[in-house]
């Protein structure tokens, strides 16, 4: 390749979804020039974003080295691996990268807090802005989880709850304050990752910079290295020390506590499944940091029901119930939900996993799988992968749709069992996304439960 100019030249935002959209707003509203690149050759309303930002010049197509060192500056859509060869080019020849997350925290004046994690941080972060809002704050939500948090900036908002990813944390410099939650760490992204090292790299990148931060006591992974001097809250399933968030006299008939201060019985939680008690003490803990009334926060946990495709309860037919939990699209989601709803005492669980495995071991699955589940539907292209990783430790069936899982599932299932979708996997193989997948799922239940006209 021949020798690269950097003429530093202007801002170029890199992809043109729905974040790459709300920066290019961002920055129109503060007449900062900007071109606007997709690696797509035909992104998503091509003709009405040219027209819309018509001083911008708007390229599609394989990024190409030389066109982005023309810029000083690219605001890189966390969909763009950062191990993109231009990119990797640009970054050696001095061209800054940014992401939304540190544009965002440049202009925000209310606190911020940053959740993050493999599995749950969507519900956590629904739940700590529900207990927000409940205690009277004007509370903002949304980052990966939703609404793209640029378009958030309002100066009448008095609490940020963001939700932030691995790829979104990959270009963050400093937080500038904000309280910092880690939920867990379990291997996901590796098709993106080299390994799960770099990966726990990119989710610690959230603790630089933070005023006070939230762990897993039970996840060693999410402890960082930082400060004895900045502030640090645990929370877990087990008994507190001191100032940290935990459970009393076991999750059975125990309580939340905080130390060993009761707070609430475990059955008073709206949210099921011991996976959805470490969710609510993480709310508690993050909730507490922002001092947040603590009964305003415990009144919202016997209401708060959490989130579609989250470990949903879309129905019960014939003393069988039906779990959407089509978010879990790694490993370790899989296990916490087969754990939340596991029996202890025998298998009650039909599940329904599989779809694109994004580089992951299936391993993992082997030993919950062994206790609570009695028979697995897989579904997908990587299927196979998923029936060689469960080893015969549970009989496997594979089909070719969800209403044919679904069809097994209720062929197999007797009184008192549980239809699990937790695939374990990514989605695009079959359905534009998780929550398409989900929606496909609770139509397929549906339509059985009219079909046999006992529903409960």
């Amino acid at each position: 390749m021949a020798e690269i100019i950097v003429t530093n030249r202007k801002t170029a935002i890199l992809g043109m979804g729905a974040t790459g959209l709300s920066v290019a707003a961002f920055f129109d509203a503060q007449d900062i020039a900007f071109d606007l690149a997709d690696s797509r050759n035909e992104p998503p309303n091509l003709a009405a974003v040219s027209k819309q930002y018509s001083k911008a010049e708007v390229i599609t197509g394989a990024f190409d080295a030389e066109f982005l060192c023309r810029y000083n500056r690219l605001i890189v859509s966390p969909g763009i691996s950062l191990n993109e060869p231009a990119l990797v080019v640009a970054k050696e020849k001095g061209v800054e990268l940014l992401g939304d997350l540190e544009l965002f925290l440049e202009q925000v004046e209310a606190p911020v807090i940053l959740i993050s994690g493999s599995n749950g941080k969507s519900t956590v972060t629904e739940l700590v802005a529900q207990m927000a809002k409940d205690s009277g704050l004007i509370t903002a939500v949304g980052g990966n989880l939703g609404t793209p948090m640029l378009e958030l900036l309002d100066q009448r908002n008095e609490l940020y709850v963001i939700e932030v990813s691995s790829f979104q944390l990959e270009l963050l410099n400093d937080s500038r304050g904000a309280i910092a939650g880690l939920l867990n760490i379990s291997p996901d992204h590796l098709d993106r990752y080299n390994n799960l090292q770099d990966y726990h790299t990119a989710k610690h990148r959230i603790f630089r910079g933070a005023s006070k931060v939230v762990v897993n006591r039970e996840d060693v992974l999410t402890r960082p290295l930082i400060s004895t001097q900045i502030p640090m809250i645990s929370f877990g399933l087990n008994q507190s020390d001191l100032g940290n968030f935990g459970v009393l006299q076991g999750l059975e008939q125990g309580y939340l506590s905080y130390g060993i201060e009761r707070l609430m019985r475990i059955d008073q939680i709206a949210l099921k499944g011991s996976h959805n008690i470490a969710n609510a003490l993480a709310a508690l803990s993050l909730g507490y940091c922002v001092d947040l009334p603590m009964q305003s926060m415990l009144d919202t946990l016997k209401v708060f029901k959490g989130l579609p495709h989250r470990c949903q309860t879309v129905r019960t037919i014939d003393s069988v119930v039906y779990i959407n939990d089509s978010k879990a699209t790694n490993v370790g989601a899989t296990v916490a939900a087969l754990k939340g709803f596991g029996a202890k005492d025998h298998k009650n669980i039909i599940l329904i996993a599989g779809g694109q495995a994004k580089g992951q071991d299936f391993s993992a699955l082997q030993k919950v799988a062994k206790k609570v589940v009695k028979r697995v539907i897989l579904i997908g292209e990587d299927a196979g992968q998923l029936r060689s990783a469960l080893n015969d430790c549970v009989e496997i069936e594979i089909v070719d749709s969800m209403q044919s899982a679904l069809f097994s599932c209720h062929q197999a299932a007797e009184s008192g069992d549980t239809v699990l979708l937790s695939p374990a996997c990514a989605s695009f193989d079959m359905f534009d996304g998780f929550e398409h997948r989900g929606h496909c799922f609770i139509e397929a239940v549906d339509a059985m439960a009219s079909a046999q006209g006992s529903v409960q």
